[in-house]
């Protein structure tokens, strides 16, 4: 059993021109553990290499702060999405050797459960079997579909544990930056703890109001995250301008939506004291670092977004009691991310109270020795 310590560079990486079709696209392995990798496939016309390479990274030191016996990988395909069924075809036909030596590679942006069900049948992949490991008793979308919210649960609590260590005892005033399966998930999650959504950002632009009914929202948003402006609450602002979301007035900012929402550009606009990452890349280094220097706190996605990656990594690696009924295992999954979320950012604010700098690299530190 082995895990690269700290690695530099990735394990390997494929460049994808196809088998019996054309595509371009990359799958980064960033590292391997007992020889075992997992994480999602993007599809977008401008995904790029350095791109994959940094979602696989994230994806290992996620699985990391986790604590879970897998490697992190990441898989890249450059396309509109024009020829989705060819797309996905052509692309588990040259994935399909990686699929079968131990590199899981499911859903991210841009592809859905009905795409990565097309590439797993071209493939002729089946997750509930691997050699060596226990047969999965029930197959892959009956386990994961339930699992949808995963995500914006850990995500939310995440938001909850950081503003509960900030000492605050009363509502927060939340902006949430991305609508879709995440983005609604957090906003639900909040508001039943008592907090207020005040502003919701979608590829249109952002809503506001002095409070937001997060089930109306949800009631006119589409699948891709698009909130119908026809059929908005009375009493709402709305604006088109480009990242209009950091001038709402917030205590709370959850970024759940495009890599690099908040960059060195425009950080300085910041008004929440604390950001929640609940998207992959969500924030660029230079923006982490004007955060940290104006004194606000800013919780990374690879401890708050984990849900999903966790969910298909706790199946793949048979942590899963899979003897428990469908609402227990739904339970239980939800429960164990919890407590990884919660545990571990209490000890990155802890760390980050004891000393300047970004306190991520000493808890990665802390995690590796804890898994040998």
């Amino acid at each position: 059993m082995s895990e690269l310590e700290n690695p530099q560079d990735p394990a390997f990486t494929v460049h994808l021109n196809g088998s019996g079709g054309t595509i371009k696209g990359w799958v980064v392995v960033d590292s391997l553990y007992d020889g075992l990798a997992m994480g999602g496939t993007r599809m977008t016309t401008g995904v790029t290499e350095e791109e994959v390479a940094g979602l696989a990274r994230d994806m290992t030191q996620k699985f990391t702060l986790a604590g879970l016996p897998i490697g992190g990988a990441k898989a890249g395909i450059v396309s509109d999405g024009s020829d989705r069924e060819e797309t996905f075809r052509t692309f588990g036909r040259t994935v399909k050797p990686l699929l079968f030596g131990g590199i899981h590679l499911g859903i991210d942006m841009g592809v859905t459960p009905a795409d990565r069900a097309v590439f797993f049948d071209e493939a002729g992949y089946d997750p509930r079997y691997r050699l060596g490991a226990p047969d999965m008793p029930v197959d892959w979308r009956t386990y994961y579909e339930p699992l949808i919210d995963c995500t914006g649960h850990g995500v939310g609590v995440a938001a909850v544990t950081a503003l509960e260590a900030s000492g605050r005892t009363g509502p927060a005033r939340v902006v949430v930056q991305g609508f879709g399966a995440v983005g609604r998930a957090v906003a639900r999650f909040l508001e039943e703890r008592g907090h207020t959504v005040v502003g919701v950002a979608d590829v249109q632009g952002t809503i506001s109001a002095e409070r937001l009914p997060v089930a109306e929202l949800v009631a006119i948003t589409d699948e891709f995250g698009r909130i119908d402006r026809t059929r908005l609450p009375q009493d709402v602002t709305v604006s088109g301008g480009p990242d209009a979301w950091l001038d709402v007035d917030a205590d709370l900012l959850v970024l759940a939506a495009q890599k690099y929402a908040l960059g060195a550009e425009n950080a300085h606009r910041l008004r929440a004291r604390l950001v929640v990452e609940g998207a992959n890349l969500a924030s660029s280094a230079e923006a982490k670092e004007k955060v940290r220097a104006a004194g606000a706190t800013l919780v990374p996605g690879v401890i708050a977004n984990i849900g999903g990656a966790a969910s298909a990594a706790l199946a793949v690696t048979r942590v899963v009691p899979f003897d428990l009924a469908a609402d227990a295992r739904k339970a239980w999954v939800f429960d164990w991310v919890g407590d990884r979320v919660r545990q571990n950012t209490r000890d990155l604010l802890e760390i980050a109270a004891a000393g300047a700098g970004d306190p991520l690299p000493e808890l990665l530190t802390a995690r590796r020795k804890d898994r040998r």
